[in-house]
């Protein structure tokens, strides 16, 4: 198995987590965490609405399932999968968690901080360095998105059209 495969099973591990963000009624993004050895060590999806928590996002998610698995905070070799490409807030997580990749599906044009507007793991000074690759499966990435928010605008657009009709 190359490691193309390899990446393409796991990030479709992440998009199963994206899909159940999206039955929680979350933005629809996945992560899997996996060990040097191939093991998935870690999971998780967006929570930030249902656990009212800024900071559950996916990423930080995953990290957190396998800080409890595995008793510690840190993961060398590493690598963490996701669906959308992480913000700032995540970079930094997985770059304290020592992982040796990030690998991301979608690019996200309007936070994403590994290429799309910022470089933040390129930065000189930080004494770890993660690398971040994009574009693992981004189009079944994006399509969960982009349904997520299709369904979305119509519900809203149905309520908008009950609230006229019941108004008459």
């Amino acid at each position: 198995m190359t490691q193309l495969d390899t990446d393409a099973a796991a990030m479709q591990l992440a998009i199963q987590q994206a899909q159940l963000a999206a039955q929680a009624g979350e933005v629809p993004v996945g992560a899997v965490l996996v060990d040097a050895d191939g093991q998935v060590i870690g999971r998780g999806y967006n929570q930030t609405i249902g656990l009212h928590d800024a900071s559950a996002h996916a990423e930080i998610m995953a990290l957190r399932d396998a800080g409890r698995r595995v008793g510690n905070y840190r993961f060398p070799g590493a690598t963490l999968y996701v669906t959308l490409e992480p913000c700032v807030m995540c970079v930094g997580a997985t770059i304290h968690a020592r992982l040796a990749r990030v690998v991301y599906g979608a690019p996200d044009p309007k936070t994403g901080a590994c290429a799309s507007v910022f470089q933040v793991g390129r930065l000189a000074p930080i004494n770890h360095h993660t690398a971040f690759e994009g574009g693992v499966l981004p189009d079944e990435c994006s399509e969960v998105l982009r349904t997520f928010f299709r369904e979305r605008r119509q519900q809203h657009k149905a309520r908008k059209a009950e609230g006229r009709t019941n108004m008459a």
